[in-house]
């Protein structure tokens, strides 16, 4: 896995040719149990290097698009699962929780349900003075940040409205995300661009 800004952080993805980005696993390492968002596979280098850092205890899907790696990550791992509330009927894997806005699944971690975006209450992941978003906001150019494609979007006047309430949270430094590149610095800046 790729070290980021963060040295409890780390990252790693693989290419999709049809869009010509990245698509992006983030590893939240902590001494209560280290959590998976959005996990991509993951080659036998990267799953030595996680377990040398202690496996994982949880895994977060940002959205019924995202299941990815899931379910063999927690099969290895023996890792809970947890997905949006919103999506709970017709979820396609099972689950061990679902989550809505605000939710605090483990210590140092806050949950914002997301709108507008292609699937209902879609998930941002709040840590510190970073931002993990799955679909909503990605990055196609490196950076900067851009929103999912008009044509996708359920509401774009909702999905605007989410990515506010995500910066009335505090100032960010990073903002990650699923799909393209992150941002590391300057991310409460590269936001508000979004909705300005």
């Amino acid at each position: 896995m790729k070290a980021t800004h963060r040295p409890d952080l780390f990252t790693w993805s693989g290419f999709d040719e049809a869009r010509n980005l990245d698509f992006n696993g983030w590893a939240w390492i902590r001494p209560e149990g280290n959590v998976l968002i959005d996990p991509m596979p993951m080659s036998a280098h990267d799953l030595r290097h996680l377990d040398s850092l202690g496996g994982a205890t949880w895994i977060f899907i940002s959205n019924s698009d995202h299941t990815r790696a899931v379910v063999e990550l927690s099969r290895r791992f023996g890792a809970k699962l947890g997905a949006p509330e919103a999506e709970r009927v017709g979820f396609p894997i099972l689950c061990d929780a679902f989550f809505v806005d605000g939710d605090t699944p483990v210590a140092g971690m806050r949950l914002v349900a997301l709108s507008g975006s292609k699937t209902p209450g879609e998930l941002a992941f709040v840590i510190g003075d970073t931002v993990i978003f799955g679909d909503l906001v990605r990055g196609h150019v490196g950076g900067r940040l851009n929103l999912l494609p008009d044509a996708k979007l359920i509401d774009r006047d909702a999905a605007l409205q989410s990515i506010t309430r995500v910066l009335s949270l505090g100032k960010f430094e990073a903002v990650l995300v699923g799909d393209g590149w992150p941002v590391f610095t300057d991310g409460s800046a590269k936001l508000q661009a979004l909705v300005s």
